[in-house]
């Protein structure tokens, strides 16, 4: 298991990650960051805990959006796909159709 030093804040925080994972956390300790500066531009200097509270809102809320996003976009593909399942057999049983009147139609010798 890595070990990665990230600052946020200002503070130093040492926390164990998988191996290979090193650049990927960097990369979360930048997201919590960038929410903390947000939360300063703003005017809400606090305290440590309230500040890292405050950013752990912002994303869990980021993340709740997504979530409905991606319930909404997979109910969309989930209808497109069942129409276009039912359009797909409607074609095929209106070819097979088609098929049998044809060779209902010829008059082959031998045939039944």
């Amino acid at each position: 298991m890595a070990q990665v030093t990230l600052k946020i804040n200002g503070y130093s925080y040492i926390v164990g990650c998988q191996d290979g994972q090193e650049e990927h956390t960097h990369a979360m300790a930048a997201e919590v960051e960038s929410r903390i500066d947000s939360i300063k531009r703003l005017g809400g200097q606090s305290g440590e805990g309230k500040l890292l509270a405050l950013a752990a809102l912002l994303m869990a809320d980021e993340l709740h959006d997504l979530k409905e996003e991606l319930e909404s976009a997979r109910a969309v593909v989930a209808k497109a796909a069942k129409k276009s399942a039912g359009d797909a057999a409607r074609k095929m049983a209106k070819l097979a159709a088609k098929a049998e009147a044809i060779a209902d139609s010829l008059d082959l010798p031998g045939g039944g």
